[in-house]
């Protein structure tokens, strides 16, 4: 499981953020996690109250959005969902595609009390 030590990392990069913008207390953390991206959103929140411990995320709240992984077909260019179908085109059964998005990993948005 490598969500604690991605975890680690946001908390630092987060703490950092914080330091040099003056903030002294953070509310809310939002990540965006792509549905086809190596961490797995529920090992994240779990490594969460780990990774916070003792710092000044200690009292955060953590929302996560999981993104999409949508593809766009190279023969209809119909958008689809690559999980939803497998990475088979549902309009025309074309395993030819291009990915959009799902592999994401990103800190959306940081909220100061």
């Amino acid at each position: 499981m490598h969500e604690l030590g991605i975890m680690m990392n946001v908390v630092q990069t987060v703490e950092n953020f914080a330091r040099k913008n003056d903030l002294t207390q953070i509310e809310t953390l939002v990540l965006q996690i792509g549905e086809l991206s190596s961490v797995i959103p529920r090992y994240a929140k779990a490594c969460y109250p780990a990774a916070v411990d003792g710092t000044m995320l200690q009292n955060t709240k953590l929302k996560m959005e999981i993104l999409p992984g949508n593809c766009l077909c190279s023969d209809c260019r119909s958008v689809f969902n690559y999980l939803d179908n497998k990475g088979i085109c549902p309009d025309c059964g074309s395993k030819e595609w291009d990915l959009l998005g799902g592999r994401e990993f990103q800190i959306k948005e940081i909220i100061a009390c």
